[in-house]
Protein backbone atom coordinates (compact mmCIF):
# COMPACT_ATOMS: atom_id res chain seq x y z
CA UNK A 1 0.00 0.00 0.00
CA UNK A 2 1.82 3.25 -0.70
CA UNK A 3 2.03 6.43 1.54
CA UNK A 4 -1.40 8.33 -0.28
CA UNK A 5 -3.16 5.38 0.02
CA UNK A 6 -2.81 4.52 3.98
CA UNK A 7 -2.79 8.20 4.80
CA UNK A 8 -5.84 9.17 2.22
CA UNK A 9 -8.09 9.10 5.73
CA UNK A 10 -6.46 11.70 7.24
CA UNK A 11 -5.98 14.18 4.18
CA UNK A 12 -7.46 17.04 6.04
CA UNK A 13 -8.87 18.43 9.15
CA UNK A 14 -12.38 18.99 7.51
CA UNK A 15 -13.00 15.78 5.41
CA UNK A 16 -13.45 13.24 7.66
CA UNK A 17 -15.25 10.50 6.06
CA UNK A 18 -14.81 12.06 2.18
CA UNK A 19 -14.58 9.54 -0.53
CA UNK A 20 -10.73 8.60 -1.00
CA UNK A 21 -11.66 7.71 -4.34
CA UNK A 22 -13.06 11.29 -5.63
CA UNK A 23 -16.40 10.53 -6.24
CA UNK A 24 -18.83 13.70 -7.34
CA UNK A 25 -18.82 15.85 -4.33
CA UNK A 26 -15.90 14.08 -2.58
CA UNK A 27 -12.27 14.92 -2.74
CA UNK A 28 -9.58 12.36 -4.23
CA UNK A 29 -7.16 11.72 -0.95
CA UNK A 30 -4.67 9.77 -2.89
CA UNK A 31 -4.50 12.96 -5.78
CA UNK A 32 -4.24 15.55 -2.41
CA UNK A 33 -1.59 13.71 -1.00
CA UNK A 34 0.53 13.30 -4.43
CA UNK A 35 0.08 17.29 -4.76
CA UNK A 36 1.01 17.90 -1.06
CA UNK A 37 4.07 15.70 -1.56
CA UNK A 38 4.96 17.24 -5.07
CA UNK A 39 4.82 20.89 -4.30
CA UNK A 40 6.87 20.55 -1.33
CA UNK A 41 9.63 18.64 -3.32
CA UNK A 42 9.55 21.75 -5.44
CA UNK A 43 9.73 24.26 -2.56
CA UNK A 44 11.95 22.08 -1.18
CA UNK A 45 14.00 22.78 -4.74
CA UNK A 46 13.77 26.18 -4.46
CA UNK A 47 15.46 26.14 -1.10
CA UNK A 48 12.87 25.68 1.69
CA UNK A 49 13.46 23.11 4.41
CA UNK A 50 12.39 20.07 3.40
CA UNK A 51 9.69 19.39 6.74
CA UNK A 52 8.90 23.09 6.16
CA UNK A 53 7.93 22.49 2.52
CA UNK A 54 6.18 19.43 3.35
CA UNK A 55 3.61 21.04 6.76
CA UNK A 56 3.21 24.50 4.40
CA UNK A 57 1.85 22.27 1.31
CA UNK A 58 0.01 20.08 3.77
CA UNK A 59 -1.98 23.39 5.19
CA UNK A 60 -2.43 24.62 2.04
CA UNK A 61 -3.96 21.67 0.39
CA UNK A 62 -6.42 21.66 3.22
CA UNK A 63 -9.83 22.91 2.86
CA UNK A 64 -9.62 24.99 5.90
CA UNK A 65 -6.08 26.05 5.97
CA UNK A 66 -5.44 24.98 9.20
CA UNK A 67 -4.27 22.11 10.96
CA UNK A 68 -3.65 21.01 14.86
CA UNK A 69 0.10 19.80 15.06
CA UNK A 70 -1.27 15.99 15.59
CA UNK A 71 -3.11 16.59 12.07
CA UNK A 72 0.17 17.21 10.83
CA UNK A 73 1.76 14.67 12.21
CA UNK A 74 -0.84 11.76 11.48
CA UNK A 75 -1.06 12.99 7.79
CA UNK A 76 2.46 13.38 6.77
CA UNK A 77 4.19 10.81 9.35
CA UNK A 78 6.22 13.19 11.19
CA UNK A 79 7.21 13.34 14.28
CA UNK A 80 6.28 15.94 16.86
CA UNK A 81 9.76 17.41 16.67
CA UNK A 82 9.85 17.51 13.39
CA UNK A 83 6.20 19.06 13.10
CA UNK A 84 7.46 21.42 15.80
CA UNK A 85 10.63 22.49 13.91
CA UNK A 86 8.82 23.18 10.44
CA UNK A 87 6.04 25.23 12.55
CA UNK A 88 8.96 27.33 14.27
CA UNK A 89 10.16 27.55 10.81
CA UNK A 90 7.19 29.19 9.11
CA UNK A 91 6.15 30.78 11.90
CA UNK A 92 9.45 32.85 11.84
CA UNK A 93 9.09 33.75 8.31
CA UNK A 94 5.00 34.66 8.76
CA UNK A 95 3.85 31.84 6.62
CA UNK A 96 1.76 30.20 9.10
CA UNK A 97 0.45 31.56 12.23
CA UNK A 98 -0.71 29.96 15.75
CA UNK A 99 -4.63 30.17 17.21
CA UNK A 100 -6.41 28.37 19.61
CA UNK A 101 -10.09 26.55 19.06
CA UNK A 102 -12.19 27.91 21.67
CA UNK A 103 -11.78 26.09 25.21
CA UNK A 104 -9.24 24.13 23.82
CA UNK A 105 -5.31 23.75 24.73
CA UNK A 106 -4.20 22.60 21.34
CA UNK A 107 -2.36 24.96 18.85
CA UNK A 108 -4.13 24.91 15.36
CA UNK A 109 -1.54 25.99 12.96
CA UNK A 110 -3.49 28.56 10.22
CA UNK A 111 -1.87 29.66 6.58
CA UNK A 112 -2.26 33.51 7.02
CA UNK A 113 -4.93 34.78 4.72
CA UNK A 114 -3.51 36.45 1.35
CA UNK A 115 -0.22 34.20 2.33
CA UNK A 116 1.71 35.31 -1.25
CA UNK A 117 1.08 38.42 -1.39
CA UNK A 118 1.92 38.83 2.03
CA UNK A 119 5.02 37.02 2.21
CA UNK A 120 6.51 39.10 -1.37
CA UNK A 121 5.38 41.83 0.62
CA UNK A 122 7.61 40.99 3.24
CA UNK A 123 10.57 39.88 0.96
CA UNK A 124 10.29 43.87 -0.14
CA UNK A 125 11.59 44.49 3.56
CA UNK A 126 14.56 41.69 3.20
CA UNK A 127 15.29 43.54 -0.46
CA UNK A 128 15.50 47.06 1.57
CA UNK A 129 17.45 45.99 4.37
CA UNK A 130 20.04 43.92 1.58
CA UNK A 131 20.27 47.21 -0.32
CA UNK A 132 21.27 48.99 2.07
CA UNK A 133 23.91 46.74 3.73
CA UNK A 134 25.56 46.45 -0.41
CA UNK A 135 25.01 50.38 -0.12
CA UNK A 136 27.44 50.57 3.03
CA UNK A 137 29.74 47.63 1.52
CA UNK A 138 30.40 49.27 -1.87
CA UNK A 139 31.13 52.51 0.24
CA UNK A 140 33.47 50.64 2.27
CA UNK A 141 35.58 48.12 -0.22
CA UNK A 142 35.25 51.63 -2.61
CA UNK A 143 33.15 51.90 -5.49
CA UNK A 144 35.86 51.32 -7.83
CA UNK A 145 37.33 48.42 -7.04
CA UNK A 146 35.87 45.16 -8.76
CA UNK A 147 33.99 43.80 -5.37
CA UNK A 148 32.39 47.19 -4.92
CA UNK A 149 31.22 47.74 -7.94
CA UNK A 150 29.76 44.15 -7.91
CA UNK A 151 28.23 45.02 -4.44
CA UNK A 152 26.76 48.18 -6.22
CA UNK A 153 25.08 46.68 -9.06
CA UNK A 154 23.72 44.12 -6.92
CA UNK A 155 22.05 46.88 -4.49
CA UNK A 156 21.01 48.37 -7.86
CA UNK A 157 19.56 44.92 -8.92
CA UNK A 158 17.73 44.68 -5.69
CA UNK A 159 16.01 48.57 -5.74
CA UNK A 160 15.22 47.99 -9.05
CA UNK A 161 13.65 44.35 -7.94
CA UNK A 162 11.24 46.97 -4.84
CA UNK A 163 10.39 48.74 -7.54
CA UNK A 164 8.83 46.55 -9.80
CA UNK A 165 7.46 43.99 -6.82
CA UNK A 166 5.98 46.86 -5.38
CA UNK A 167 3.90 47.75 -8.93
CA UNK A 168 2.89 43.67 -9.38
CA UNK A 169 2.04 43.77 -5.88
CA UNK A 170 -0.20 46.91 -6.90
CA UNK A 171 -1.68 44.93 -9.84
CA UNK A 172 -2.20 41.74 -8.32
CA UNK A 173 -4.49 43.80 -5.43
CA UNK A 174 -6.66 45.40 -8.43
CA UNK A 175 -6.92 41.96 -10.61
CA UNK A 176 -8.38 40.94 -6.88
CA UNK A 177 -11.21 43.75 -6.70
CA UNK A 178 -14.86 43.14 -7.76
CA UNK A 179 -15.68 44.47 -10.92
CA UNK A 180 -18.62 46.47 -11.18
Amino acid sequence: MTWAAETAGDMTSGTEGADAGGAAGGRDEEAAARFVERFAAEMAEAGMQRMAARVFAALLADDDASMTSADLGRQLQISPAAVSGAISYLTQVSMVGRERDPGSRRDRYRLHDEIWYATFANRDQVLTRWERTLRDGARSLGEDTPAGARLKETAEFFEFMQTELAGVLERWRESRKPQG
